[in-house]
């Protein structure tokens, strides 16, 4: 209810006069100029909110009233009405994710749900639908091509999927039910990010976790103290002697904010259900895969289905090694194996078998020499440039910001938040905060912020980052250089189809497995040492130790993705902890889900990216059929960098991907490459 309210008073707030640009407010800047984010206060996002509804809101109504039916007229308007929302919606959205005020955090998520309502209110409008129609019959229409034709084709079917064709009592349900949709998102988000647990344990519990990570967390009477949070569940899971102590972990971990989110979320499948019924469609799924490469429900089982059957053998390999080394070390040649042994046993096969420690490793990783290290790769590779802005405005003293150029040319800004805090979104994200596009004053540059929540930093030690959190910085840099690179003249056109996007992020972390990518930055905390050639090689060797069972375990999640939003049945509603045994039954390898855990109130791609799990594996298969490009050519050439960039990473949606990925390769796509990579082949 507490929400609903939020809305009502935005709603007065329109109304009201805004406060005008020519004030104070930090986010009223001239073009390409930083926000000063260090001064902004509650009021200021309120007011920015409360700006951007009403004169949006005005500039609606001129568009609905408007006689030209010209490209620019309807449809260029539209790209700058989007751009404006967008700018506004995210950042209100991103001080709700990472604001250390409470009032800033309160504030922005209003401010996010009103305008996020407002885009509804858009894209959804029957008089500027109408005239995106007759334009269709124009001259100007019949003679557009490349870029233009495909924005137009695209909006069109925007508003098509908005609910536009629908009749008046149709339109209000659809957008009754769209709040409700985001009102029940934003409460979910809330609720997982404010989960507080702990896991005390004493020196016995402890035994086999890094020293380094033990005097973080101990407390005067010699026990540890460990937070359930993203940052900790590796070092727990992998390294952790004490069975009780990964279970204890385990089970917290996956009940976060369950008492609160569990109703939450099948009100979402519910809500989603209904909202596709109202479209015309028969699930949500079928509604949301439209406009992405899939299309349908049908193209995305026969992927999930024909990865399943390929990674099954060796999955099952996989976890009776993972058994057998369990045996050994506990004498019990019957013992089962639990889901909360599987990394542990995993990083124990890794240190016996090919002597890896990747505790070890973590020492060759201090995260200010590994992120030089990328900027640099990428200024080598893509020709970006980024320079760090000292003494930044920014919302958390830990922010880091970095203007982008290419040729002493301004390309882009980004924002760097990496380390956990209370209240703080507690995933990865490369997240974008506003969008490339020409305007009449020129171009105006795109704004990322990479979100993340890396080991941070003790009393003793830097932050030292483990090898899996280099890929992720790696993965997440992808995302900040596709926002960087765009170049084209719409907005609406800068991100690519969300079956593809994870492809330009996924590339990157192959950079990781490269020798003479590494040293360049990979060197000791203390001594400064280069990762060991030899260290690094059996690292290579041990690469797809269990590989079948990661593989299965993303497809598990594909499958309970597609089962929410494919296979809802409202005469028999799911039970969502049933349809874990249910999937885990199916696929036959052993029973991953633990009773009276629930992994699925604290997951956060089935409650703001539905039908989107099985993307990561869909881009993947592009992702590394387009390395073998840099393979061939080297992984710093910089006329592939350049061709990448020109061809995939500058794209956005202005043209055809997989024609995009055909030029870059020079021949069709497969998933040769893939399959390789995943030792499957």
């Amino acid at each position: 209810m507490k929400f609903i309210n939020y809305l009502l008073m935005f709603s007065i707030l329109v109304a009201c006069s805004p406060q005008d640009q020519s004030s104070k407010n930090p986010f009223f800047v001239k073009d390409n100029q930083p926000i000063d984010y260090a001064k902004v206060t509650a009021q200021d996002i309120e007011d920015y909110a409360n700006h951007t509804l009403k004169t949006m809101s005005e500039a609606i109504e001129q568009l609905k009233n408007c006689n030209e039916i010209t490209f620019d007229k309807i449809f260029v308007a539209l790209d700058n009405i989007y751009s404006t929302i967008y700018t506004a919606d995210n950042n209100c959205f991103m001080l709700y994710w990472t604001s250390p005020d409470s009032l800033s955090r309160e504030v922005g998520l209003k401010g996010h749900l009103a305008l996020d309502s407002l885009s509804t209110v858009l894209y959804s409008n029957k008089q500027i639908f109408d005239k995106m129609q007759a334009f269709l019959s124009t001259d100007e229409y019949k003679n557009l091509q490349g870029h233009r034709k495909i924005f137009v084709d695209d909006l069109i079917l925007h508003f098509t999927q908005s609910g536009v064709n629908l009749d008046g009592e149709k339109l209000a349900e659809y957008e009754k039910l769209t709040k409700e949709i985001g009102l029940l998102t934003s409460e979910y988000s809330n609720n997982m990010n404010s989960a507080s647990e702990t896991v005390v344990v004493d020196e016995k519990g402890a035994e086999g976790l890094p020293e380094n990570f033990k005097n973080t967390y101990k407390k005067a009477d010699n026990t540890y103290e460990i937070p359930v949070i993203n940052a900790n569940r590796d070092p727990i899971l992998k390294s952790a002697a004490c069975e009780n102590t990964r279970k204890e972990f385990f089970v917290k971990y996956n009940t976060r904010a369950a008492d609160k989110n569990l109703d939450l979320l099948n009100n979402l499948v519910q809500k989603r259900y209904q909202l596709a019924q109202v479209m015309g469609y028969e699930t949500y799924a079928d509604y949301n895969l439209v406009p992405k490469m899939a299309k349908d429900p049908e193209t995305v089982w026969n992927f999930i289905n024909d990865l399943v059957e390929r990674a099954k053998p060796k999955a099952k390999a996989d976890i009776e090694e993972l058994r057998q080394v369990k045996a050994t070390e506990t004498g019990n040649k019957n013992c089962k194996l639990e889901p909360w042994d599987i990394a542990y046993y995993n990083n124990q096969i890794l240190k016996t078998k090919f002597d890896v420690d990747y505790e070890k490793v973590r020492e060759y990783l201090p995260i200010n020499q590994c992120l030089q290290g990328i900027l640099d790769i990428f200024n080598e590779l893509l020709g970006l440039e980024f320079r760090k802005i000292e003494n930044a405005s920014v919302w958390h003293p830990d922010v880091l910001m970095y203007d982008v150029y290419d040729n002493n040319t301004l390309k882009g800004r980004v924002y760097l938040d990496l380390f956990p805090r209370p209240n703080k979104e507690s995933w990865f994200y490369g997240v974008r905060l506003t969008a490339g596009k020409k305007t009449a004053g020129g171009y105006q540059i795109p704004i990322s912020m990479l979100l993340g929540n890396f080991t941070p930093a003790t009393d003793e030690l830097p932050s030292l980052i483990s090898f899996k959190e280099l890929n992720t910085l790696f993965h997440e840099f992808g995302h900040i250089v596709d926002g960087m690179s765009y170049d084209g003249e719409f907005a609406l056109q800068a991100r690519a189809k969300t079956d593809f996007v994870e492809s330009m992020s996924q590339i990157f972390e192959n950079w990781t497995w490269d020798y003479d990518i590494l040293k360049r930055f990979a060197k000791h905390y203390k001594t400064n040492e280069v990762l060991p050639k030899e260290l690094f090689d059996n690292m290579v060797s041990a690469k797809n130790v269990s590989s079948g069972y990661f593989a299965l375990n993303s497809l598990r999640n594909c499958i309970y993705d597609m089962n929410l939003y494919n296979l809802y049945n409202p005469e028999k509603p799911l039970d969502t902890d049933e349809l874990w045994r249910k999937i885990d039954k199916e696929l036959g390898i052993m029973n991953f889900y633990v009773e009276g855990t629930h992994p699925q109130a604290s997951w956060i791609h089935i409650n703001t990216h539905p039908v989107y799990y099985y993307g990561y594996l869909w881009a993947e298969v592009y992702a590394q059929d387009m390395f073998t490009e840099f393979e061939k050519n080297g992984l710093l050439d910089l006329n592939t960098g350049l061709r990448f960039r020109k061809l995939i990473l500058s794209n956005g949606k202005q043209r055809d991907a997989v024609k995009a990925v055909e030029e870059f390769l020079g021949r069709p796509s497969n998933n040769e490459a893939y399959i390789k990579s995943l030792g499957l082949n």
